[in-house]
């Protein structure tokens, strides 16, 4: 009899044990990004434990768990609980602020972890934080994944693109939950192995760097459409939605034309756009985007000039002041006329060409890393992983992800031929706009700075040859010669001397 209850008690633990271990995954950080991402991974039948600093929100998330469909969400308040939870080898999403707070989380939840266990980072991280974080866990024999995450409070909910990149065994044990959670498009989800650790926030970075060009772009449009065609806002609301069934399908297309038509609440007959202040704020990634771009000696002078318009946007009171001292163009119709259906053309031409510019830049950022890290990054999967759920979507990235993948070599995405074409049918309407919004006074950084990657890349001969000839005047940086090989200086004027080994000067050059 003593044996038979002595079996039965064990019998009791280990079920008990198994009720405790029962939840497939672990959400730590309980924000609206991270409450959103946990429901929809317990859509798709996945039981999620969730964890928050403050229990307040754990609470709130497992109502939201009741009232959407009494949806597998078990909540917890103490990190021991939270890991207990977790059947081996865990898994745990933590959504965070990035920075100290990632250091912080990780630090707390993985004195309860053991070897084996994953931890996936999806905020949006400094790469190189994710390198140290990965090595640091390495130690404990805890893999560490950053992950992207990009479609905002809905996406995460009803499914977003995930990037993520870290160890391929670790990868293989998330990946059956991240391919039902991400958003699906026509050839499969919006997921995929990024690369090794690191690649995955890298991904994401330049993404959002490909983001605040995209933004700046359609900004640009608006303000010639508003100042210079004198539209209304229910004209360019029906505009971009005419767009929008077109070549310039996107997310933010989309939206432009529901935030141009949103009446406001305080103002009779106003639109709310009319009174939000002219100043953009920013979380950090863009720069690190430009940061990137100068570090890999590659250029992206659209995404640098979205960037720039940010910091100019921020200095709202030296732009008043500025306004009552310089003086731009006053011009009239006669002078520089328009013609309204033409310009629309061109405006939609022109935004398009330089939307293949903007992402052209973006994808050279992430093939420089990728070949010095040897990441191997797929560039047509980051295409694909980007047509749905995220802010970039848009239905330009199928032709992007086709060109990507018929020449897996090419080096720039403006080379291929299909994409070549439609940017030189866009042109003669790309500058036209350009120089109207000169002609006009409008600021137009990212049209322009799109333009003039698109010339300087597509000339033969550049006027570097002065510059270079310059370097070598006043610093003897030499030169090379078009007619014939080796390195040269030259000695122009009496007062430049011997420079020595010729070879010793060029040590240095990126």
């Amino acid at each position: 009899k003593n044996s038979r209850n002595h079996r039965c008690h064990k019998i009791n633990q280990q079920q008990q044990q198994r009720n405790i271990m029962s939840c497939d995954i672990g959400l730590y950080g309980l924000a609206v990004m991270g409450q959103n991402f946990a429901l929809n991974m317990a859509s798709h039948g996945f039981k999620v434990c969730v964890a928050n600093r403050s229990p307040a929100k754990v609470d709130l998330t497992v109502q939201r768990a009741k009232d959407e469909g009494d949806l597998p969400i078990v909540g917890t308040k103490s990190p021991e609980e939270f890991v207990a939870q977790l059947s081996k080898p865990r898994k745990i999403i933590i959504l965070v602020m990035a920075g100290k707070p990632v250091d912080q989380t990780i630090a707390t939840l993985s004195q309860y972890l053991e070897e084996g266990d994953v931890i996936i980072d999806g905020g949006n991280e400094w790469y190189q934080n994710t390198l140290r974080r990965a090595k640091e866990l390495e130690a404990k024999g805890i893999h560490f994944v950053g992950m992207g995450i990009s479609g905002g409070e809905e996406g995460a909910r009803n499914g977003p693109s995930l990037m993520p990149g870290g160890p391929k065994e670790a990868y293989d044990m998330i990946e059956p939950i991240i391919t039902k959670c991400a958003a699906q498009v026509n050839d499969g989800a919006c997921t995929g192995y990024v690369g090794p650790v690191g690649a995955g926030n890298y991904v994401k970075m330049v993404h959002n760097g490909i983001e605040y060009g995209d933004m700046q772009l359609i900004g640009e449009v608006y303000d010639i459409m508003k100042h210079v065609l004198k539209l209304s806002n229910e004209e360019m609301a029906n505009i971009f939605s005419e767009w929008n069934s077109t070549e310039l399908q996107s997310y933010l297309i989309e939206i432009t034309s529901t935030i141009l038509g949103k009446k406001d609440e305080f103002v009779e007959g106003g639109y709310v756009v009319d009174y939000i202040l002219d100043k953009t704020g920013m979380k950090g990634t863009g720069r690190w985007t430009i940061q990137e771009a100068a570090e890999r000696s590659v250029a992206a002078p659209l995404m640098a000039a979205s960037l720039d318009a940010r910091y100019i946007s921020a200095r709202k009171d030296e732009r008043i002041k500025a306004s009552e001292i310089l003086k731009g163009p006053e011009v009239t119709s006669a002078e520089i006329p328009v013609h309204k259906m033409q310009m629309l053309d061109d405006l939609k031409a022109a935004l398009y060409a330089a939307k293949v510019c903007s992402y052209a830049q973006g994808l050279g950022i992430i093939k420089s890393c990728s070949e010095d890290m040897d990441w191997g990054i797929n560039l047509s999967d980051c295409a694909r992983m980007w047509k749905g759920g995220c802010i970039i979507r848009a239905a330009l990235l199928q032709k992007i992800q086709d060109a990507l993948a018929r020449d897996k070599n090419l080096p720039n995405l403006i080379l291929d031929p299909v994409v070549a074409s439609e940017l030189n049918d866009r042109t003669a309407a790309w500058r036209r706009v350009v120089v109207v919004a000169v002609g006009y006074g409008i600021s137009t950084p990212a049209l322009c700075g799109a333009l003039n990657y698109f010339d300087s890349y597509r000339r033969k001969s550049l006027p570097a040859n002065l510059t270079q000839a310059q370097r070598d005047f006043f610093g003897g940086h030499t030169y090379e010669r078009t007619d014939r090989e080796g390195v040269f200086h030259t000695a122009w004027t009496d007062a430049h001397k011997s420079i020595g080994d010729i070879n010793e000067r060029t040590a240095g050059e990126v």
